[in-house]
């Protein structure tokens, strides 16, 4: 068993998520970086897909009642087990009972934790992801709650530390136009391959608000609601690009002018960080 002691700012229970429903117009949700829950879950002797929990800045405190090992990845953080010191990218064992305390991201913005055997909370729809729009999946976590853990499925990875791909301060994302892209002049286009736009603090895991150029429309009004994806950039009426990201809606209003090719440097996209698009062809 887990008991949260502090939740921090925002933990939930993530795994790989639910791509397998969509035809049913069901949310995808999971990690925010696939990889990065992969990479903790092997460290601890997990299947990859296992569940684990994705920890949003400003940290968590946590106490094991059973002897488990753990590991974290994504945002660097300290790390403390009682009053040991411990290290992100490698696991780490933990006696019966003890609390583990995940210090806040020194950069980016998320960090993702495994521990042995994963979170075993009922799966809903094939995942036990929480999903923050849908309400799918378990809610996000609170001081006091006790979240359940499977039996151990293997043997923690014999590694003393993992490399660590740096959070970078700006980001490039590969953009695809349509499917309403022609809703935009021309210049529209332009700015939106030519100038920066900067994350807002509205952004969350629905999607990462952009702020900068307004982008002027060529069609008028709106349009009944058709499906979006992972990555879609949707256009409200102020003009300011927004990137849909893993708890997107499945329909939307607004015209989608584009598909950004991935969306995984954004989990670590602190509010202010810089954003560029750029063609598939460059």
């Amino acid at each position: 068993m887990l008991e949260v002691l502090r939740a921090g700012a925002l933990t939930t229970v993530q795994d790989l998520g639910r791509p397998g429903y969509a035809h049913l117009g069901v949310p995808r949700s999971g990690a925010l970086d696939p990889a990065a829950l992969r990479l903790a879950n092997r460290l601890v002797g997990n299947p990859e897909a296992a569940a684990g929990l994705e920890i949003t800045l400003t940290g968590c405190v946590l106490r094991f009642t059973r002897a488990v090992t753990v590991a974290l990845t994504g945002a660097p953080v300290d790390v403390l087990i009682e009053r040991r010191p411990g290290d992100t990218g490698r696991p780490l064992s933990l006696p019966a009972g003890a609390v583990l305390r995940v210090g806040p991201a020194r950069v980016g913005l998320r960090t993702w934790l495994a521990v042995t055997g994963g979170i075993a909370v009922e799966p809903v729809l094939g995942s036990r992801a929480t999903d923050t729009l849908s309400g799918l999946g378990p809610p996000p976590l609170r001081d006091g709650d006790h979240l359940p853990l499977g039996p151990a499925a293997g043997r923690p990875a014999p590694v003393d530390v993992t490399a660590t791909p740096p959070v970078p301060a700006r980001l490039r994302l590969e953009l695809r136009l349509g499917p309403r892209h022609d809703w935009f002049t021309p210049a529209a286009l332009d700015l939106l391959l030519s100038t920066a736009y900067a994350v807002s603090p509205l952004s969350n895991r629905v999607g990462a608000r952009l702020a900068g150029a307004a982008l002027p429309r060529a069609v008028a009004g709106e349009l009944p609601s058709e499906g979006l994806v992972l990555g879609a950039v949707q256009v409200p009426p102020d003009g300011q690009p927004l990137i849909f990201l893993a708890d997107h809606p499945t329909t939307g209003g607004y015209p989608v002018l584009g598909v950004v090719a991935d969306v995984t440097p954004l989990a670590q996209a602190r509010p202010g960080t810089t954003v560029r698009f750029h063609g598939p062809q460059r």
